[in-house]
């Protein structure tokens, strides 16, 4: 079965504390995903991001279905870098690594995701018009988000 990858970029004009805080925080993931997914935490949230935390989401990926989606952090390096792993959920593989890192004026964010689609074969036929463009449209909601959060990085 096939991996894909989907990488993103995007520089904001904050602290690293500041993009740290925000980002490590599970709860601030509704504010960046768009309203139709009806995104929910099921998990008690109760302190900050740690290496082994499961958090439960409830989450409409695609076509309108609701499903549960279950996420293992299993690497952490305060300020630099998360890792989020699906251990349950609409996808066959997801391993989605967030990177911070301070530049000049500001914050670098950089999301890489590995994913596989479930259903083998068909679910390769639809990737290219129906997976790919929706996490397309969900990483450029969240890009456009966080500039209406943080503000537009300027060099």
């Amino acid at each position: 079965m096939k991996i894909y990858t989907l990488h993103k970029k995007q520089q904001l004009p904050i602290s690293l504390d500041e993009a740290w805080e925000f980002l490590s925080n599970p709860r601030n993931l509704k504010k960046i995903t768009p309203d139709y997914m009806s995104f929910d935490i099921v998990s008690k949230i109760d302190r900050p991001l740690y290496t082994g935390q499961i958090i439960q989401y409830i989450v409409t990926p695609l076509l309108g279905i609701k499903t549960k989606w279950v996420s293992e952090i299993t690497h952490i390096e305060e300020n630099k870098y998360f890792v989020d792993e699906q251990m349950y959920g609409p996808y066959a593989l997801w391993h989605h690594k967030h990177f911070i890192k301070e530049i000049d004026g500001g914050v670098e964010l950089e999301d890489i995701i590995d994913y596989k689609v479930p259903l083998g074969i068909l679910g390769q036929i639809v990737h290219p018009f129906l997976v790919k463009p929706k996490l397309e449209e969900i990483f450029g909601y969240r890009q456009k988000k966080l500039i209406e959060l943080f503000g537009a990085y300027k060099k």
